[in-house]
């Protein structure tokens, strides 16, 4: 048996349906291989973006996303969403290939140690040695990728190993399930202990809490207690934001209303927050808050992260147990009945804001008002991911998704892709600014080939807005950061996509509706003021307190 055919056996046993990458020369007997297996092939157009796909996948799904390059350039591309996918805490197996054995170790064409270059940026890199070491070490990648705190690994295949035979006895490994977690007794009594001389907790709830599905605990935990809940960017829809002890989502470059929340609290019950999701500082100023930690994790050091206790183990059982050791019910004050009413009303005032070029504010209130309550938006960075993350209602988890560990530009059109073969049943919208969209919009091509319906809704500016706030907000003036675009329209349909062009704030939300109902791929052109960025950061920094 060659061992293309035994390394795609290993990943029909890791439960492996798609594949995203191109194809090189040193693995094309791999490329050929998947041909006669249960996997689906998608043949992107940059490996940026089987890299991106590969990570939203792995994203929403929990299980490896796999993606897949040649060697040299090939796997270089790769490492943007490698790296993404790392620092966003989310599986990913990248699989490239590498020269062979017989001169990888000399001064050859396209010879890059590539184990070296991925090694900083994933949580374990190698290169397969032998073709009777690849079910030992596949198994070890996706174990690797998916479990503790899940990341990004890398295995470079030199093209005389893949194209090698091997014994027909060789065969995959059995893939195991790594238990829960139960925490400990003596933990959850010392966490239990800090409420029970609190004053008024507030819970903040992160990516890892999606991650581990804990949800309906995080809801039973909030109820039992009567405590108020916070997310961050990327734990948005963990805790739903009409459940009446939600504050919303905090990360914004200002002090926004839920940052109120914070300010009042003395303790801080963080239930699956990593560091990189945002600094600490924003919610902890004075670093004099009691911190209890409840992940699957240790968590980081930092000075204004100062954790009294940490509660490691299954997040759900966590909260369930010191749940049940607290014996007392908080009172909620009123804070964050007056944070949602305050988010209500802009989103209320937005969806009256006729103005064209159209409000920010007004796309947002369009998107939800088109969006069910399942299907899953893409936020890419930029001002779009400011507005979308401060301002956009989510109510389940993974279904308004941003990239807040790396924060990499160009992620939710092949993100998108992945989305829809991830749900096929839920609608799926990449909200991106038109600098973002450039930079994998490519993708579109592999979405109307490989039939995945998905619409696109660039924001349009002409430049790259977040940096142009920042500029004015920090410098007041700014420079270089102004472009021109296409055409967009005449650009989708040279894709045999469908193209739109807003030219009233009337015509969003029907478009968008129409979009969303069909079963092809969209892009939606829509022109937008950014002069409300520096009406809301202006507003900001003037709020003392709302209440």
């Amino acid at each position: 048996m060659e061992a293309a055919r035994l390394l795609v056996k290993a990943l029909e046993a890791e439960g492996v349906q798609y594949v995203f990458g191109i194809p090189g020369e040193e693995n094309i007997h791999f490329v050929d291989a998947l041909n006669d297996s249960s996997i689906r092939y998608i043949l992107v157009r940059h490996e940026q973006g089987a890299a991106f796909m590969a990570e939203m996948y792995g994203r929403l799904t929990g299980k490896a996303g796999v993606a897949s390059a040649t060697l040299g350039p090939g796997a270089i591309n790769l490492q943007l969403g490698v790296a993404d996918a790392t620092t966003n805490s989310t599986p990913v197996v990248a699989i490239t290939a590498q020269v062979g054995l017989d001169r990888i170790y000399k001064e050859s064409h396209q010879v890059v140690d590539l184990v070296s270059l991925f090694r900083p940026i994933t949580k374990w890199a190698d290169l397969v040695p032998a073709a009777e070491a690849l079910p030992e070490m596949l198994r070890k990648a996706f174990k690797t990728a998916q479990t503790e705190r899940p990341g990004a690994v890398y295995l470079a295949i030199p093209e005389d190993v893949e194209a090698a035979e091997v014994s027909g006895e060789l065969a995959p490994l059995r893939v195991n399930t790594v238990r829960p977690v139960d925490p400990s007794p003596g933990q959850v009594a010392r966490a239990a202990d800090v409420l029970a001389h609190a004053q008024q907790p507030i819970i903040l709830a992160g990516h890892g809490a999606t991650r581990a599905g804990a949800g309906a605990s995080l809801v039973r935990f909030s109820e039992r207690l009567g405590l108020p809940v916070a997310t961050t960017f990327n734990g948005k829809g963990v805790f739903p934001d009409d459940h009446p002890h939600a504050l919303g989502a905090v990360g914004f470059m200002r002090h926004d209303y839920v940052n109120f929340g914070f300010d009042e609290a003395d303790v801080l019950i963080s239930v699956g927050y990593e560091l990189q999701e945002f600094d600490p500082v924003k919610i902890n100023p004075h670093g004099d808050k009691k911190i209890i930690h409840i992940h699957q994790s240790p968590a980081e050091v930092d000075d204004h992260y100062p954790v009294d206790v940490g509660i490691q183990g299954d997040i759900s059982r966590s909260l369930d147990a010191l749940g049940a050791a607290v014996d007392r019910r908080f009172t909620l004050n009123g804070t964050g009945e007056k944070i949602r009413t305050l988010i209500q009303e802009e989103l209320e005032q937005a969806g009256a804001e006729d103005a064209f070029p159209m409000s920010p504010r007004r796309v947002v209130a369009d998107i939800r008002a088109a969006m069910g309550r399942k299907d899953i938006v893409l936020a890419d960075t930029g001002a779009v991911k400011m507005w979308m993350a401060r301002m956009y209602p989510t109510y389940e988890p993974n279904t308004m998704i941003v990239s807040n560990g790396l924060s990499s530009m160009g992620f939710s059109v092949p993100g998108a892709l992945a989305a829809k073969l991830a749900f096929p049943e839920r609608k799926v919208l990449a909200a991106t600014g038109d600098g973002a969209f450039l930079m994998n919009s490519q993708e579109i091509e592999t979405a109307v080939r490989e039939r995945i319906p998905m619409v696109v809704l660039v924001w349009v500016d002409d430049a790259y807005g977040l940096i142009e706030w920042k500029m004015d907000l920090e410098l007041g003036r700014n420079s270089n950061i102004a472009f021109g675009n296409p055409d967009f329209v005449k650009y989708a349909e040279s894709f045999g996509a469908r193209g739109y062009r807003i030219t009233a704030a009337a015509e969003l939300l029907p478009t968008l509706r129409k979009a969303l109902d069909d079963d092809t791929v969209s892009v939606i052109a829509v022109p937008v003021d950014y002069a409300a960025n520096l009406e809301l950061t202006d507003k900001l920094g003037e709020l003392t307190g709302p209440f």
